[in-house]
C-alpha cells in the first residue's frame, strides 16, 4: 500500500478529515444547485444569480484575515468542527424556508451571509491543517488525494442535488443537513493533530503577517494572484442556471450534470496526479492549466449544444485542477507552519474573490452584454491574464521544480 497514491489513508487523522470534507462538500454542492434554481425560478433575473456569490463573499472578505490569525492561535480541528456546525445551521434554515414556501429571495441571501462567515474561518484552518495530518514525505499524495476526493464530491453533489430537486428543494436541504451532521461528528471525534503555534495578541501587525509574507515571495504572489484574476473573469459557473434554461434548454437534472462536469474533470485529473505527480516544469504546467480553463470558457459561451457544453466544462475542471495542485504545493512548501494559517487566509481571499466575486462579475456583465457574450468575454479575459502573468512573473512561468519545504519558524 505504501507504493501507491492511497497509502496516505493509513494516517487515521487524515482519513477522518478527508471523509468529513467529502460529506460536507457533497452537502454544499447539492444545496448550490437548489439555491441557484430556486432564485432564478423566483426572479428570472441574472443579477440575482450574481448576488448569490456576493452574499457569500462580502462577509468572507471582511473576516478572512482575522480567521487566518485564529487558525494559527487555536486548534484547527476545533475550528473546522465549529464551522461545519454553522453550515449545518444554515442548511436547516434553508430547509425551513423551503417548507414554509418562501416567495422572496432576501432571506436566502441573509443565510448565505452566515455561510460566508463560517467559510471564512473554515478556509484557512482547512488549508493549514493538511500538512499537520501526514508526514512530509506523504504531503504531495495527501494534496492530490484530498483534491481528488473534494472533486468527486463536487461531481456527485450537483448531480444528486439535481435529481433530488425533482422531489422539491426541501428534500435537497434535508439530505444536505444529514450529510453535514455526519461531517460534524467525524471532525469532533477525530484526533487533533500537532501544530506549531506561537501565541500572540490579535494586533494588525500579527493579522497582516500572512499578507506581508505573500508580498515578500514573488513566486507565492504570482501563483495565487494568477488564480484570482484568471478565474475572476472566467467565473461562468454562476450563469449555468440561465445557460441551462435559456440556451441549452435543460431542466434541474441537466443543470446538475453541467455543475458536475468541472468536478468530474478535476477529479480525473487529480487521481492521475496522485499516481503521477508533477515534479518537473511546474511553472509551465500551472500556466497551461489556466490557459485550458480560458479556452474552454470561450467554447462554453459559444455553443448551444449540451454535449459540447459538458465537454468544455469537463476540460475546464481538468485545467483548473492542474493549476490548483501546483499552486497549493508552492504555497505550502514556501510557508512556515507558525504562519501557515495566515498565509492560507490570504490564499483564501484570492480564491474567494476569484470564485464568489467572479460570480458577481459574471452576473453584472451578463446584464450588460447578454448571457453568451458575457461568458465568451470572461474566457478571453482569462487568456489575456495568463499571458500578462507570464510576463510579470517570468521566474514562476519558467520554474522547473518545487522549492524545498520551508523551515518551521518564519524568522529563521
Amino acid at each position: 500500500m505504501s507504493s501507491n497514491g492511497f497509502s496516505v489513508l493509513r494516517h487515521r487523522s487524515f482519513s477522518f478529515y478527508l471523509t468529513a470534507r467529502i460529506f460536507g462538500t457533497l452537502a454544499v454542492q447539492m444545496q448550490h444547485v437548489a439555491i441557484g434554481w430556486q432564485v432564478y425560478a423566483m426572479t428570472h433575473n441574472l443579477f440575482y444569480l450574481g448576488m448569490i456569490g456576493l452574499a457569500q463573499f462580502a462577509p468572507f472578505l471582511l473576516l478572512i484575515l482575522p480567521a487566518g490569525h485564529v487558525a494559527d492561535q487555536f486548534n484547527r480541528r476545533n475550528i473546522i468542527t465549529l464551522c461545519l456546525a454553522t453550515q449545518l445551521l444554515v442548511s436547516l434554515m434553508l430547509w425551513s424556508f423551503s417548507v414554509v414556501g418562501l416567495e422572496v429571495v432576501w432571506p436566502v441571501f441573509a443565510v448565505l451571509v452566515l455561510f460566508g462567515s463560517a467559510r471564512a474561518f473554515m478556509g484557512p484552518a482547512t488549508q493549514a491543517i493538511l500538512v499537520n495530518l501526514v508526514p512530509q514525505e506523504d504531503f504531495s499524495k495527501a494534496v492530490a488525494l484530498s483534491s481528488s476526493s473534494f472533486h468527486v464530491a463536487v461531481i456527485l453533489g450537483p448531480t444528486l442535488g439535481g435529481l433530488l430537486y425533482i422531489y422539491g428543494p426541501n428534500v435537497v436541504y434535508a439530505v444536505g443537513s444529514a450529510l453535514l451532521l455526519i461531517s460534524v461528528v467525524l471532525m469532533a471525534f477525530s484526533k487533533s493533530p500537532p501544530q506549531s503555534t506561537r501565541r500572540e495578541p490579535a494586533t494588525w501587525h500579527s493579522v497582516l503577517e500572512g499578507l506581508r509574507f505573500v508580498f515578500s515571495r514573488p513566486i507565492v504572489l504570482g501563483a495565487i494572484s494568477l488564480d484570482l484574476f484568471a478565474v475572476l473573469f472566467g467565473g461562468a459557473t454562476a450563469l449555468l442556471p440561465a445557460l441551462a434554461h435559456d440556451v441549452l434548454h435543460v431542466g434541474p437534472t441537466g443543470l446538475g450534470l453541467l455543475r458536475t462536469a468541472p468536478g468530474a474533470g478535476a477529479a480525473l485529473c487529480s487521481i492521475a496526479l496522485a499516481f503521477m505527480p508533477i515534479t518537473r516544469r511546474v511553472g509551465p504546467w500551472m500556466f497551461g492549466g489556466v490557459a485550458v480553463f480560458g479556452i474552454c470558457t470561450v467554447i462554453l459561451g459559444a455553443t448551444d449544444s449540451f454535449a459540447i457544453a459538458l465537454a468544455a466544462l469537463l476540460l475546464m475542471g481538468a485545467g483548473d485542477m492542474i493549476s490548483v495542485y501546483v499552486r497549493h504545493l508552492l504555497v505550502q512548501y514556501e510557508t512556515p507552519d507558525a504562519i501557515r494559517g495566515r498565509v492560507s487566509a490570504v490564499n483564501s481571499v484570492f480564491i474567494g474573490a476569484s470564485n464568489e466575486l467572479g460570480e458577481f462579475e459574471s452576473g453584472v456583465t451578463a446584464g450588460w452584454f447578454g448571457l453568451t457574450r458575457a461568458v465568451i468575454f470572461g474566457g478571453v479575459a482569462t487568456l489575456l491574464v495568463t499571458g500578462a502573468w507570464m510576463k510579470l512573473f517570468p521566474v514562476l512561468s519558467r520554474m522547473d521544480r518545487f522549492p524545498h519545504p520551508a523551515r518551521q519558524s518564519a524568522s529563521e
